[in-house]
């Protein structure tokens, strides 16, 4: 079955970076677009970036030009670097599958950013 596990979350100040992973089994991950959302408390879940299995990009525009989404198909991750961070991307990110039949999802990693 299909398993999303992310890490990497954490307490950061304000213009600080993190790196989150996401490790992937039950699927052939090479051949799939993976994707990060995030949840703000009080608020709906939002799309933050995605990868293509052709290895092409796209991002949410209020993270353009910090975050950088990646993927390892060796190591069946994919990885969000986040950088110059804002107390306004404090939320829990999500990894995310999408498939024609189903969207799977992980378990999600807190992200907090102190000013």
């Amino acid at each position: 079955q299909v398993q999303l596990v992310e890490s990497g979350g954490g307490l950061v100040q304000a213009g600080g970076s993190l790196k989150l992973s996401c490790t992937a089994s039950g699927f052939i991950f090479g051949s799939f677009a993976m994707a990060w959302y995030r949840q703000a408390p009080g608020k709906q879940r939002e799309w933050v970036a995605s990868i293509f299995s052709s290895g092409s990009t796209d991002y949410k525009y209020s993270v353009k030009g910090r975050f950088t989404i990646s993927r390892d198909n060796a190591k069946n991750t994919v990885y969000m670097q986040m950088n110059s961070l804002k107390p306004e991307d404090t939320a829990v990110y999500y990894c995310n599958l999408p498939t024609e039949s189903r969207d799977y999802w992980g378990q999600g990693t807190q992200v907090t950013v102190s000013s």
